[in-house]
């Protein structure tokens, strides 16, 4: 117990310094700590011996994956029903795009340029297919779009490319069997009754100190979760459809929302996005530069010669074309998880997967870093990110619309 304690004081205490960084360099705390954890390891593995950082312990990926399920489950909270209604033909355009172009480009890259056999070529291009939820979502809540049309129609459209990702795994590599169709039916049938049960225990045992409802969800979480790693699927996957779900009740008490967001981001995240850059092998990456040059610019073009006439089509500002191409250009959570369930099931190569797994994590941080320092759309920034309101500089704005041509100016936390 006294070097698990260790352990997680030096994740923490790379969180702290990850915060630190963030605040002064002016970047999305999430792409600090993706870059602390790559530095982390490699000095650990260096001097201390392979895993020293404790990476693949139990726990500690017990508290990653809660991290990724957290933040999933948050951003599909933030998508208002009448917000994906009124944009379903953006969000649905642009996110099967953002999923066919690069799913395709990358795969033809592994093939023709690389030489990876059709199977790991397929593999390469649904993990480079994916676009970061976690990644987007941290940016929405650093600079406050989360609670703008625009934001949420970024995170709409996250999440479609996200589904044709997954559904293009369990169509090439996954097979179907009954865990997967008792998977999918208790799903249905859990989601179709939480948001009735969940206002029914708001009412009867919400507002006390007992914090019912967070226990409520966490308990949703964690067993829908428990059933799709069970079917062979990802606890993250059912996370963003409970969030939606919920949507409803989350948007008639944000105090709730941002104590969700305070556990999330205080604790879970940082264990989630440090043990995403860990994962990278410097050595790997120093023996190959060449191929993840060409699978990340495979990845990135395709996404942006894609994405961005398509999104130009909803978007008349230069900077929100940028920054709305860029986003979806990024890769984290669903990446990652293909390499591994390639690696794992002997698709790719070990030295295929560290390929992968550089290249998503370096489509995390580039992509975003271009759009947040070059392209921020500034005019449509809120008046108080909600990182100032977690922090209590402001109060919650709580009936703010969710439209863009409110143009309030304020502080850049991205």
């Amino acid at each position: 117990m006294t070097s698990t304690f260790a352990l997680a004081a030096v994740w923490l205490g790379l969180a702290v310094l990850a915060t630190i960084l963030a605040t002064h360099l002016r970047i999305s705390i999430a792409l600090v700590e993706i870059c602390l954890g790559i530095a982390a390891a490699a000095v650990a593995e260096h001097y201390l011996g392979p895993d020293s950082l404790g990476a693949n312990d139990e726990w500690l990926r017990f508290l990653a994956t809660a991290g990724a399920v957290m933040l999933t489950f948050l951003a599909g909270a933030e998508l208002e029903p009448a917000v994906l209604r009124a944009k379903w033909k953006e969000v649905s355009v642009v996110g099967l795009v953002g999923f066919a172009a690069p799913f395709l480009g990358c795969a033809a890259v592994a093939k023709w340029a690389l030489g990876w056999d059709a199977r790991a070529s397929w593999l390469a291009g649904i993990a480079l297919s994916t676009t970061s939820m976690a990644v987007v979502y941290a940016v929405m809540l650093e600079t406050g779009f989360n609670r703008t049309g625009f934001g949420k129609g970024i995170l709409g459209a996250c999440f479609i490319n996200d589904l044709g990702t997954v559904v293009a795994l369990g169509l090439l590599f996954a097979p179907f069997t009954y865990k997967t169709a008792v998977f999918l039916g208790a799903s249905v049938a859990g989601l179709g009754v939480l948001p009735f049960f969940t206002r029914w225990l708001t009412r009867r045992y919400a507002h006390r100190t007992a914090a019912v409802r967070t226990k409520w969800v966490l308990l949703v979480l964690f067993g829908l979760g428990a059933l799709a790693l069970w079917s062979g699927s990802e606890a993250v996957l059912p996370a963003y459809i409970a969030g939606m779900v919920l949507a409803g009740a989350a948007a008639e008490d944000h105090h709730w929302v941002r104590r969700l967001r305070t556990l999330t981001v205080g604790l879970l995240t940082p264990f989630y996005f440090i043990r995403a850059g860990s994962l990278v092998s410097i050595p790997a990456v120093l023996g190959g530069p060449l191929v993840v040059l060409v699978l990340l610019g495979g990845k990135v073009a395709s996404k942006i010669f894609g994405l961005y006439p398509i999104v130009g089509a909803f978007r008349s500002d230069r900077r929100e074309r940028w920054y709305y191409t860029l986003l979806m250009s990024t890769g984290l959570t669903f990446g990652t998880i293909s390499a591994l369930y390639g690696f794992t099931h002997g698709i790719v190569s070990r030295q295929q997967y560290s390929f992968l797994v550089t290249v998503v994590i370096g489509s995390a941080i580039i992509p975003t870093m271009i759009a947040n320092f070059f392209f921020l759309p500034q005019h449509l920034l809120p008046r108080v990110t909600m990182l100032d309101e977690e922090e209590g500089v402001a109060p919650d704005s709580g009936g703010e619309p969710s439209v863009d041509d409110k143009n309030g100016y304020g502080t850049n936390g991205g």
